[in-house]
């Protein structure tokens, strides 16, 4: 990612998890957006997820060997797309909702446990009033854990 300097635009951040809720709609246990580091607006954002041993999915996933769901990592991304999108959209507040509509070119690089802050970086790839595309990357440690391309489109909450 470009820095904010390179970009000359005013980044926003950092956001703690209450600024993260008044974005998202998302609560626990599916709230996988623990903060933001960084927004640009109308181009990226940069949000942390600390992986806890205290995450319900880690029972199941796998007992002696807990990993993250890979789907969970992709929902973290999108997460702090919704963010994005919410934060350059000016819909803070206006209650509209942010919905997956496809997901492309999802890979798995290495495993996310429990201990691990993933580091997730989402970029605007076409922006539109209704419908946007993301790609976006969640790194531990600075490699690349998992990496995918997103669309979601801005909508109303069901009636």
């Amino acid at each position: 990612m470009e820095s904010v300097e390179q970009q000359g635009v005013p980044a926003i951040g950092p956001l703690d998890v209450r600024a993260v809720m008044a974005a998202l709609p998302h609560r626990y246990p599916m709230l996988l957006v623990d903060r933001v580091e960084e927004i640009i607006p109308d181009r990226s954002i940069v949000a942390i997820k600390a992986v806890s041993i205290n995450e319900g999915f880690f029972n199941g996933h796998f007992p002696g060997r807990p990993i993250m769901p890979g789907v969970l990592i992709v929902e973290a991304l999108a997460q702090a797309a919704g963010v994005l999108a919410v934060e350059s959209l000016g819909l803070a507040g206006s209650g509209k909702l942010v919905y997956f509509m496809a997901i492309e070119g999802a890979k798995f690089r290495t495993p996310v446990e429990p201990g691990c802050l993933l580091r997730l970086e989402v970029e605007f790839v076409q922006k539109r009033s209704s419908v946007c595309k993301f790609s976006g990357r969640a790194l531990v440690d600075g490699k690349v854990a998992a990496e995918a391309n997103f669309t979601a489109m801005i909508a109303d909450p069901p009636a």
